[in-house]
């Protein structure tokens, strides 16, 4: 059974979407996902600004 995540406070950096969520523990948590096709890049993190740092400095390979 896969885990329900509501995301809140999405922006978009280029092709990567940053977004904040809460963990099954109630932490405060975000994530860095890249939607280009075929990239696959994706990254959670324990501050915002480490996630919107990897979504600047990603470089897609697709």
């Amino acid at each position: 059974m896969s885990v329900y995540r509501r995301f809140r406070d999405r922006i978009r950096i280029g092709p990567v979407e940053v977004a904040s969520y809460y963990d099954g523990r109630g932490r405060d948590r975000h994530t860095a996902a890249c939607t280009a096709p075929g990239c696959g890049f994706s990254g959670d993190y324990q501050d915002r600004a480490a996630a919107e740092l990897a979504a600047r400095t990603h470089r897609c390979k697709a």
